[in-house]
């Protein structure tokens, strides 16, 4: 199974970019599954939108996850009922939506599932507030097949420290929420892959995807209400993904696209 996973999408721009690239990537890299962190992917860089998430269907991304912006817009109940979008699993019983899915890749299952940690949450409106440590709900979670989990997460200790734990029983443990690609991408011992910070999708020349001007003057001071609005870069679009082959539920080679 090769499988692609797309870091954190950022701004409508970046849909775009990322729905005309993907049939190519399919056929170019022989892809057999596309995963992608949306859940920037809207108008303003925060939250979603169902046209927007709809597009990166279309186009061929197979699942789409989010992380503590999955409960951001106004548009929030209609993205987290469109079938294959992901909010962390870790929540409050009775919250929106679904935190991990399985589907059928040619006749092998794949499971999907989001965790996020206390920090990345603590930015999540309060509906989607910590409920459970992401490993109790990695041991409640059904697993089927081969497992892949997007850790949604601001502690790089975490984040590696889990995919430690679950070696040899997720394919890869993908980091992502600070759209900072970290260098290093690892097997380990018992054939999980790990990286740290997948990255982003989405415009250079800013912020993590996000024009300046608004970070800039709450360094300086300025309140964050008086602050300018959060707005998308306009720099050109970056791609911020790695692509994995997985062997009977085990990682075999993990690189780099870009």
């Amino acid at each position: 199974m090769r499988v692609l996973f797309v870091g954190d999408v950022v701004g409508p721009a970046a849909v775009a970019y990322l729905a005309d690239r993907l049939p190519v990537l399919r056929a170019d890299l022989a892809l057999d599954v596309v995963i992608a962190n949306a859940e920037n992917c809207g108008p303003t860089g925060i939250g979603m939108a169902v046209d927007l998430v709809e597009r990166l269907v279309a186009a061929g991304v197979d699942v789409v996850t989010a992380g503590n912006h999955a409960f951001d817009g106004p548009e929030v109940a209609g993205v987290l009922a469109v079938p294959r979008v992901l909010r962390p699993l870790n929540l409050s019983p009775g919250v929106l939506g679904r935190g991990s899915i399985t589907i059928d890749v040619s006749g092998e299952a794949l499971t999907v599932l989001v965790l996020a940690d206390r920090e990345a949450l603590a930015l999540a409106p309060s509906v989607a507030a910590f409920g459970r440590r992401p490993w109790d709900a990695w041991c409640a979670a059904e697993r089927l097949g081969t497992v892949i989990v997007d850790y949604h997460a601001q502690s790089d200790m975490e984040k590696e420290a889990f995919a430690h734990a679950v070696d040899g029983a997720a394919a890869a443990v993908i980091g992502t929420h600070t759209h900072v690609p970290t260098l290093p991408l690892h097997l380990l011992t018992c054939g999980t892959a790990l990286v740290t910070d997948v990255g982003m999708t989405g415009p250079a020349g800013g912020i993590e995807g996000f024009d300046a001007a608004r970070y800039v003057e709450i360094v300086r001071g300025t309140p964050p209400e008086a602050a300018p609005p959060v707005r998308v870069a306009g720099g050109p679009i970056v791609l911020g993904a790695v692509v994995l082959d997985i062997e009977a539920g085990r990682t075999t080679a993990i690189a780099r696209v870009t």
